[in-house]
C-alpha cells in the first residue's frame, strides 16, 4: 500500500492526541522516585504554561494491560506534542518512555496501536546514533545524547531494535469496547475537541510553494516531485 499523498486526506486523518507511558521498575525505589519526580515536574510546567500535558491521576505500581512494569500515562494534544516530546527527551534520565497515537474511536485505536512503531525515546536516539558515522565536529552538539544507549524497556536487560510491532492483541469486553478507559479531556478544547479552525487547503498550498521556493537554492535539500 502506497503512502497517502492526497492533501485533504492527510490533513483530515492527522493524529491529534498522543499518550506517553513512563516506565519504571516497580520494585526499584530509585526508579519509582525518579518517575514520580518527572510526573511532578510535568504537572508544574503545565501549571506554568510550558505545555499542555495531563498525567492520569493513577500511577500503576504493578504491570497492567500491555504495560510490563510500573507505569503512568500522560495525555498530550498535538498542539503540545513537540514541546512535551522535547522535554521528556531531555529530562527522562534513565527512564524508558513509550509514545503512541490516539484516534477518534476506540476500535480505530486498537487497529492503529497494532501497527504503530513502539518508540522508546532512549532506543530511538541509540538507533539514530548507530546509523551515523559522523565525527564529533559534524554532530552539531548532539554528541551529548550518546548516554541514551540504554535498554528499550526497564523490564528487559537486552537491547531491542527499533521496529514495528506487527500485532498487539488487546481483548474486547463483551460489549465490544476496550477493557480499559480511553480517557479524553474534551474541556481543554485541544486535540480532537479543538474548535479552532485550521489552515485551509489553499493556504497550505501557498505555504508549501513558498517553502519550495526558499529551498530551491539549498543544494543539500531534496526537491519535491514536479507532478
Amino acid at each position: 500500500m502506497s503512502p497517502q499523498t492526497d492533501l485533504k486526506e492527510v490533513v483530515d486523518s492527522e493524529i491529534k492526541e498522543w499518550h506517553f507511558h513512563i516506565y519504571f521498575h516497580q520494585r526499584n525505589a530509585d526508579e519509582h522516585h525518579a518517575a514520580l519526580e518527572l510526573r511532578d515536574a510535568v504537572l508544574r510546567l503545565r501549571r506554568d504554561g510550558a505545555f499542555v500535558a495531563v498525567p492520569l491521576f493513577r500511577v500503576n505500581v504493578d504491570p497492567i494491560g500491555p504495560h510490563p512494569v510500573g507505569s503512568y500515562e500522560i495525555w498530550c494534544p498535538s498542539e503540545s506534542f513537540a514541546s512535551v516530546f522535547s522535554y521528556l527527551c531531555m529530562n527522562r534520565g534513565n527512564l524508558s518512555i513509550l509514545v503512541h497515537p490516539l484516534t477518534t474511536e476506540q476500535r480505530a485505536y486498537v487497529k492503529t496501536i497494532s501497527r504503530i512503531v513502539i518508540v522508546c525515546l532512549n532506543q530511538l536516539i541509540h538507533h539514530l546514533l548507530s546509523l551515523t558515522e559522523t565525527t564529533k565536529s559534524e554532530t552539531h552538539g548532539l554528541d551529548h545524547l550518546s548516554p541514551w544507549t540504554l535498554p528499550l524497556c526497564p523490564s528487559h536487560q537486552q537491547k531491542f531494535p527499533l521496529n514495528i510491532i506487527p500485532s498487539v492483541r488487546i481483548p474486547f469486553t463483551s460489549d465490544g469496547g476496550l477493557p480499559f478507559a480511553h480517557v479524553v479531556y474534551l474541556t481543554t478544547e485541544l486535540g480532537y475537541s479543538s474548535t479552532t479552525p485550521g489552515l485551509s487547503l489553499e493556504d497550505r498550498k501557498k505555504i508549501g510553494a513558498h517553502v519550495e521556493h526558499i529551498l530551491k537554492g539549498e543544494k543539500e535539500a531534496a526537491k519535491a516531485p514536479s507532478d
